[in-house]
């Protein structure tokens, strides 16, 4: 039973504390585990435990979210590309030489970035409403924030920050999930509480407006795909209208072994189908991985 249990650890990087939660075997096959906005690894509390008999996971808080360290905005640069720096000097200093990525929403863009630069580390890929194509947008959700990309300013920072009100996250957890009530409130409410702390509403502002950095990098992800032919799980919630299941079918396009499973569930599918996505998970890594 003890590989069962989950550690709440803290180490720093460049200075800042970072919060992951750990659990399994130390000499199990590695998967890292890489949140979305607006949460944190605590997504990730019902999935590990049906893991950690056979895999040692690790999933990190980005810095400016959960429980790592969260700078004010004008003190430290929020972007994509520093998330994920900070993300690969937490690997190696966990001493992680190679790993499985669950990469979800924010969690894409930064794991994928982790596989440009190091692709030889990276032993499969599961992506969980993890985008990295255009299809993948849904074009209702992401209009204010490609407005925001375009062109930062007051009218385009106020419909980006209801994102991060607590009716925008309960929004995020409850669209497209056909029975709302199997959704614990304490995953949204715990999410509110994290956004709605001072600084919060700059940091994530500063993030989103720097996602249009995560487009013009699609078409390395992309020749990365094609070039290495990683092992890609999809495990994503069909009913998404932030990442739209187009996203998951259109990895077959670089990936032709690719696959994918539609979970009628929402953005968050672990919610209430992280039985079937662990299933999915274990027996695909019992294939790919050593």
């Amino acid at each position: 039973m003890a590989a069962h249990r989950i550690h709440h650890r803290t180490t720093t990087v460049r200075g800042l504390e970072i919060a992951y939660r750990e659990a399994g075997p130390a000499d199990a096959p590695v998967l890292l585990l890489l949140h979305g906005f607006p949460t944190s690894s605590h997504m990730f509390r019902d999935l590990m435990p049906l893991l950690a008999d056979r895999y040692h996971l690790v999933a990190p808080d980005h810095i400016g979210f959960g429980r790592s360290a969260t700078p004010a905005a004008d003190e430290f640069r929020y972007t994509f590309d520093r998330l994920a720096e900070i993300t690969g000097e937490f690997t190696e200093q966990l001493g992680l030489k190679e790993y499985a990525l669950y990469i979800q929403d924010y969690g894409a863009p930064i794991g994928l970035r982790l596989a440009l630069a190091h692709p030889e580390r990276v032993t499969a890929i599961i992506t969980q409403n993890g985008n990295a194509y255009e299809e993948g947008l849904g074009a209702d959700a992401w209009a204010p924030v490609l407005a925001l990309i375009a062109r930062r300013a007051p009218e385009t920072e106020a419909p980006v920050r209801e994102i991060s009100s607590p009716d925008g996250i309960k929004w995020q957890y409850l669209h497209g999930v056909p029975d709302p009530t199997l959704v614990s409130p304490d995953a949204y409410e715990h999410d509110a509480a994290r956004m709605a702390r001072p600084g919060q509403s700059e940091i994530q502002l500063d993030l989103i407006s720097d996602y249009g950095s995560n487009f013009a990098l699609y078409p390395a992800f992309h020749e990365y795909f094609r070039d290495s032919q990683v092992p890609l799980l999809a495990v994503w919630g069909a009913h998404d209208e932030i990442f739209v299941p187009a996203g998951a079918l259109a990895f077959r396009r670089d990936l032709p072994q690719a696959e994918i499973h539609l979970l009628p569930a929402g953005h968050f599918a672990l919610e209430t189908h992280a039985g079937q996505a662990a299933a999915l998970i274990g027996d695909f890594l019992a294939r790919h991985v050593r």
